[in-house]
């Protein structure tokens, strides 16, 4: 029998049985809920705005430093973590859920499973983004990026998780239609891989009510790390997104998803492959290189799915590009996904080694990043707005010229923010390596920062573009809902679930898992287990993945402290502690790192944008009262820095008493330090402190040893002095 025959049959089938449930009267009446949804939609507007104002701010701060405004909350290094959680959990993270809501109630012809879950999970979620926020913005913060969130906000999203997978998966099962249609495969896959990330990433040992420290350490906390990060933009930033296209997409244009077998192929070689791919992030790092490779590999076969999902998008207009011109929401659709394709095009070069030796560290990876964000992330979010508000509210759109100005105005938002980025990146690389005749570094790193000043200032008019346009969706649907009025409740009818014998061959092959959800759920967290495992476990349970060195010690109890300071001011966002083995690196940093390095690293603190230069061999190379002035005024110690002073540093005294505590957590992590050694940590740290003040009263700096600057000294002092050690007593043995 022919595809064609076994379709027909089927939708005879089918259409037979829908009749037969008709006339006797077997059909289903009940009520969407389109408040949750239009809640979810309010703060999707709402956060958007938010975090692109906090985006703008840490933009020109890095063109105009004194709009940090010498307080510790409005730092770059506090306010550029602010923004990246707003955004991509925040305003996406609501986007997301605004979707969902309303596409998995239709396409399961069923209310939401709870209207008690909807509002918890509401609720819950702005309960985190405004915790998450008051929290980065006071220096709470656990090092690791996109994952900052301190332990508590942990469990609480966990919960708020829960809720929303559970809501999730009782409305599925109690849905009205057998056939699971695409979008819901990537919101199971969502649920289900978010929860594994958030959980194995955020293990963590508090030492106080909002402190802790990643229970891994150096090589093996960047790569658990970097599994996330990257798979939090795979399954949060990515596959909803999907699903949403794969939804709204077609309603817009009012037409069929192009190819039922693409999305099948798209769905699992998808997430399958991306969880792979983090590794990518750790080119000629100390990550072992067969991990390296690993991530390279699969990253490169990424494209093919990304790629046939982008196609399967575009090829459901196929007939309509006349109307795409004339539809608003068409246009951002369709940027939405050319985006998505442009960014999933240049994620596996990215991969590719010799292409990541010059864009990793620069501002090519900031435009690759934004690419995905304002485009995929952003536009789509738009075009989901616009489609759908004015249903709601049973209403027109206010104005279709506005949203085409929107259009507009964030598309060339886009060209003015990423173009530059690309330019900036190629000229840090290039510039970075760039040697004289005579064999020195042609350029100082501070002559870099100054030769950047220019594209971040095109950058930051291009954010400003993109706000403006986003404010002018704000202000039309306002009016939009103005015009309108709501229906909370959405009268539907459908005929309920019941059993149904389909002869074999008579149906696709794939129909099978899509009417059992809960199979489903299992068959996507067994895929993206593999991957993860594979590549995580052997660092743990082989040893020679992360060889000791004799000489790293662990950090002195003032050290451990500094360190702390250096984590809660953000310092990680600008400077990497990664010297890659190339000759430039070598030459301009010192020996390349090592992966014995950083045993004791709780958590990782390798970067992976470089504003200011690399730290990896810091200590030592310049006398405590140098620190000291820089961190009081930059460009004092290097004219032209872009870097905020931290005066508060100067003026604060650290907190002993947790002292003991953070001993007491390092030891149940495994570093080495004597039983017993809590009770008598806060003496060695006052001796060194003491040392440090002498120090400096020998060039004429009085401070109390009890000042936070004194410990951040101590930790800048110490960053790379371990294997310098190992360096001299090799030398000495060999003479």
């Amino acid at each position: 029998m022919s595809t064609s025959s076994q379709s027909s049959g089927a939708l005879q089938a089918a259409t037979e049985h829908r009749i037969k449930i008709e006339s006797t009267g077997g059909i289903d009446k009940f009520f969407y809920d389109n408040k949750i949804v239009k809640w979810f939609a309010y703060a999707t507007m709402f956060w958007g705005v938010v975090g692109m104002l906090a985006g703008l701010l840490a933009a020109f701060q890095l063109v105009f430093p004194q709009l940090n405004f010498s307080s510790a909350p409005t730092t770059f290094g506090r306010v550029r973590p602010v923004h990246t959680n707003a955004v991509i959990f925040a305003f996406v993270g609501n986007g997301i859920f605004m979707g969902v809501y309303y596409s998995l109630q239709r396409l399961c012809k069923a209310r939401m499973y709870s209207d008690k879950l909807s509002k918890l999970h509401f609720w819950g979620w702005q309960s985190i983004i405004v915790l998450a926020a008051v929290t980065l913005l006071a220096g709470y913060t656990t090092g690791k990026e996109y994952a900052e969130l301190e332990w508590p906000i942990d469990i609480l999203i966990t919960l708020v998780w829960v809720a929303f997978g559970w809501n999730m998966f009782g409305t599925i099962l109690k849905r009205r239609e057998r056939h699971l249609y695409v979008a819901i495969w990537f919101y199971i896959a969502t649920f289900v891989t978010v929860a594994l990330l958030h959980i194995v990433n955020s293990w963590e040992i508090p030492f106080t009510w909002m402190k802790s420290y990643s229970w891994y350490a150096g090589v093996q906390d960047a790569l658990v790390q970097w599994w996330y990060g990257h798979n939090a933009v795979a399954f949060f930033l990515t596959t909803p997104y999907l699903g949403l296209m794969y939804y709204f997409l077609p309603k817009a244009a009012n037409r069929p998803v192009y190819s039922y077998r693409l999305s099948i192929i798209h769905f699992w070689a998808l997430i399958f492959l991306y969880i792979w791919a983090g590794p990518h992030h750790l080119l000629y790092t100390a990550l072992p290189d067969w991990a390296q490779s690993l991530g390279t590999v699969f990253s490169i076969m990424l494209l093919a799915p990304s790629w046939g999902g982008m196609l399967n998008g575009l090829l459901t207009l196929r007939g309509a590009w006349d109307k795409v011109r004339e539809d608003v929401v068409l246009k951002f659709l369709v940027v939405a996904v050319t985006a998505y394709g442009m960014a999933t095009f240049e994620g596996p070069m990215l991969s590719l080694k010799n292409v990541n030796a010059i864009s990793h560290f620069t501002d090519w990876t900031i435009a690759h990043v934004h690419v995905g964000a304002l485009g995929w992330n952003g536009f789509l979010t738009f075009g989901v707005l616009y489609w759908l508000m004015p249903r709601i509210f049973r209403t027109e759109l206010h104005s279709t010229k506005m949203a085409n100005w929107h259009f507009w105005l964030g598309t060339l938002g886009m060209i003015f923010y990423a173009v530059p980025m690309y330019w900036a990146g190629f000229m840090q690389s290039l510039a970075w390596a760039e040697f004289t005749p005579e064999g020195q570094l042609k350029y100082q790193f501070m002559e870099t920062v100054d030769q950047m000043r220019p594209f971040y200032m095109m950058r930051g008019i291009g954010g400003t573009l993109y706000l403006i346009g986003a404010v002018m969706m704000v202000v039309n649907i306002w009016k939009t809902v103005k015009n309108g009025k709501v229906v909370n409740d959405e009268a539907a009818e459908a005929a309920p679930l019941t059993k149904e014998y389909v002869p074999h061959g008579t149906d696709h092959w794939h129909r099978w898992i899509e009417r059992r959800p809960v199979q489903l759920l299992v068959g996507s967290l067994v895929v993206v287990i593999i991957g993860g495992a594979i590549e995580i476990i052997p660092t743990f349970m082989v040893k020679s993945n992360v060889p000791t060195i004799a000489s790293v010690k662990p950090y002195t109890p003032l050290e451990l402290q500094g360190r702390d300071l250096y984590v809660r001011e953000g310092c990680y966002t600008c400077h990497s502690q990664m010297v890659r083995p190339f000759r430039s690196e070598v030459a301009r940093y010192g020996e390349y790192s090592k992966a014995g390095e950083f045993v004791y690293d709780h958590p990782f603190q390798w970067g992976s944008k470089r504003t200011g230069p690399d730290l990896a061999r810091v200590g030592g190379k310049y006398p405590d009262s140098w620190h000291f002035n820089h961190m009081y005024e930059p460009s004092s110690m290097s004219p032209g820095s872009i870097m905020p002073n931290y005066q508060w540093l100067f003026e604060n005294d650290l907190d002993t008493s947790v002292t003991a505590a953070k001993i007491r957590a390092m030891q149940t992590l495994g570093v080495p330090y004597a039983k017993g050694y809590d009770r008598i940590a806060n003496r060695d740290l006052m001796a060194q402190a003491d040392q440090i003040k002498g120090n400096l009263a020998k060039d004429k700096i009085e401070i109390k040893s009890s000042r936070e600057i004194v410990a951040l000294i101590a930790y800048l002092q110490r960053i790379g002095t371990d294997i310098k050690l190992q360096q001299k007593t090799e030398e000495v043995a060999g003479n």
